[in-house]
């Protein structure tokens, strides 16, 4: 979502960088290339100027243009604004007596189902016991599909069909939840295509019911600033806890995400990361601050990795990686391990400098999962002795693999190259291993 935000930060103070000592006025334009770079980011206007005008205070200041490494303490300083503009990290509040009720409100569209059933997926893997209420009877596709994601993950699905009224689904709902032990119940309200009346008088005859402890409006990322005039609807009407942004893996600009908490009041408490139903992460300020500068995102990595490779693979891995003995057996197994992890281009952004690096190296591409299903299937079209050793590929056999992947032997020897220098990469982050975290040594294949 942040990519194009990213680079155009990362060019900003790598040119900051290079002038070694800062002046006022070198701070002076690097602050007019980040307003620009925030405004084409779809930021909204006042969030912008109140940002720009923060960091600028802070950073002419003589303890920062005097210091040894000024550049350093300017990106320090926007790392600490960026923080402060996305806000403190606002964790569900589930502490009273259960059944703990989260209400879920957005327009149609949003994708309040789907993240009605990841929600009910994370709880469920924090110990907890949800139940998913199809409260939304306007749509009879939204009781199916709530019906067929609690079926396919395994959760409880209260649902009474499209003719009952709302109010006492959820009534029902709380009974059952209560007679049956479930810790939370998670309500998928109605939406509709734009903020009615109608729609609003359901919603807080919902909220009255039920004491929710949570009210999370479900905004789609893709829509911008539309998000945020959506969330502040909402708001005047009820009491808006949180918010799950939504299709973030998308091509958004990421506007919403950097505005909502300032213009609308509104904590963002979850992300939508991908159509997977593991795809909802907790939202992290200092996590999402420091990936839009290019740091990468290393704690996030680390809990993902930690949930897919176990030790002694991490081990192993990091072995054939320092003696240059990895090869291709070993880089689909660590693909299809990377591709449960979630979209392969967010997972190479979380490693720091890893951006960079792929950029930086000869023939190496910006991978994204469409060409890593490709690359897979002519791993995939390869004998066990071929990928074990990929010198044994000469001109008959590369004309046989791409026969068998539905590729052309251009791309079978792109591939190749590319393996080569994916070796090369991957050895010299190995050489400085120590500035590796543990937990991801085994994964960077």
């Amino acid at each position: 979502m942040f990519d194009n935000l990213t680079d155009r930060l990362t060019s900003i103070f790598s040119s900051l960088g290079s002038k070694g000592a800062l002046t006022e006025k070198d701070v002076d334009q690097a602050m007019r290339e980040v307003r620009m770079s925030l405004l084409e980011a779809d930021v909204n206007f006042k969030v912008v100027k109140d940002f720009v005008a923060k960091v600028r205070e802070r950073s002419v200041g003589a303890d920062v243009l005097q210091s040894l490494t000024p550049s350093q303490q300017v990106i320090k300083i926007v790392h600490e604004e960026l923080v402060a503009l996305l806000g403190e990290a606002a964790p569900l509040a589930l502490d009273r007596q259960p059944p703990n009720v989260i209400v879920l409100a957005g327009l149609q569209g949003a994708g309040k189902t789907t993240a009605a059933a990841k929600l009910g997926l994370l709880l469920r893997k924090q110990k907890q016991l949800p139940l998913l209420v199809a409260a939304d009877i306007y749509r009879p596709a939204a009781v199916d599909q709530l019906l067929a994601l609690g079926k396919q993950l395994d959760l409880p699905v209260h649902s009474e069909g499209t003719s009952a009224k709302p109010t006492d689904i959820v009534r029902n709902a709380l009974r059952s939840a209560q007679a049956s032990g479930r810790s939370v119940v998670i309500v998928d309200t109605a939406g509709r295509l734009h903020v009615d009346e109608r729609m609003m008088q359901e919603l807080r005859e919902i909220v009255d019911l039920s004491r929710p402890s949570e009210v999370l409006l479900v905004a789609d990322a893709m829509t911008g600033q539309d998000a945020v005039k959506v969330a502040e609807e909402f708001g005047h009407n009820v009491k808006l806890t949180g918010l799950i942004l939504t299709k973030v893996d998308g091509d958004a600009r990421g506007g919403a995400a950097l505005s909502i908490r300032q213009v609308a009041g509104v904590p963002i408490k979850f992300l939508g990361t991908s159509e997977k139903p593991d795809g909802l992460e907790v939202f992290h300020p200092d996590r999402l601050a420091q990936r839009i500068l290019g740091m990468g995102d290393v704690l996030s990595l680390i809990e993902k990795a930690q949930e897919t490779f176990d030790e002694d693979q991490a081990r192993q891995m990091e072995k054939k990686l320092r003696t240059a003995t990895f090869n291709f057996e070993d880089f689909l197994q660590q693909v299809q391990g990377l591709k449960k992890m979630g979209p392969l281009t967010g997972i190479m952004e979380m490693i720091p400098g890893m951006r960079s690096a792929i950029r930086g190296a000869g023939g190496v591409p910006d991978f994204n999962d469409k060409q890593f299903k490709r690359v897979e299937a002519m791993i995939t079209s390869m004998t066990l002795e071929e990928r074990r050793n990929p010198s044994l590929i000469n001109g008959s056999r590369r004309k046989r693999i791409a026969r068998g992947s539905g590729t052309t032997i251009q791309e079978v020897n792109q591939l190749l190259n590319q393996f080569k220098e994916m070796q090369k990469l991957m050895k010299s982050m190995m050489s400085g291993r120590k500035r590796v975290p543990k937990a991801l040594r085994g994964m960077l294949g």
